[in-house]
């Protein structure tokens, strides 16, 4: 398995594998499949591109099996914080490490980003295999949104979480 930063020239990949996860797991992100896929491109292209914003990639065979972007806030009075979103593992990966090596790899930037002594991220309770990985990083739940989220008539609750650096 290969992680690296993805550029430009993965963006198709990029974009096939946000919308199967949109579609996989929809419970799991605020974006909808239906509002994602007409901007995709637009969205995306603004975002690799962007100083700010760091998408890595996971890579087994040659193919795209997991992605997390790492986001720096820009604002002045914020730029002490990044935000880790956009995770997302196929689902033949699960509990492969994949998803291990994308966060730690996440992690790993956020030190290396001058000034960013805190990481945000935010995880559907009902995701419980991804919880116990932010934890197993030292993430640690600071506020708990009910009803975060509403898929046709079922709500999911959000857990907001905390990773200090310093």
């Amino acid at each position: 398995m290969e992680i690296r930063l993805l550029t430009m020239a993965d963006i198709d990949r990029y974009i096939q594998i946000r919308l199967q996860a949109l579609k996989e797991s929809p419970a799991s992100f605020a974006t909808s499949f239906e509002e994602e896929k007409y901007n995709a491109l637009q969205k995306y292209e603004i975002r690799f591109q962007s100083p700010y914003s760091l998408t890595f990639g996971a890579f087994s065979g040659g193919n795209l099996v997991g992605v997390v972007t790492l986001i720096r806030e820009e604002r002045i009075k914020m730029r002490h914080r990044a935000n880790i979103v956009a995770m997302y593992v196929t689902p033949e990966r699960r509990g492969s490490g994949v998803g291990k090596a994308l966060i730690g790899t996440a992690i790993e930037q956020a030190k290396q980003l001058q000034g960013v002594e805190q990481v945000y991220l935010s995880v559907v309770t009902a995701n419980q295999q991804a919880r116990k990985l932010y934890i197993s990083f030292g993430f640690q739940p600071y506020s708990l949104e009910k009803h975060a989220l509403k898929l046709d008539s079922t709500y999911f609750d959000e857990e907001h979480m905390v990773l200090f650096l310093e």
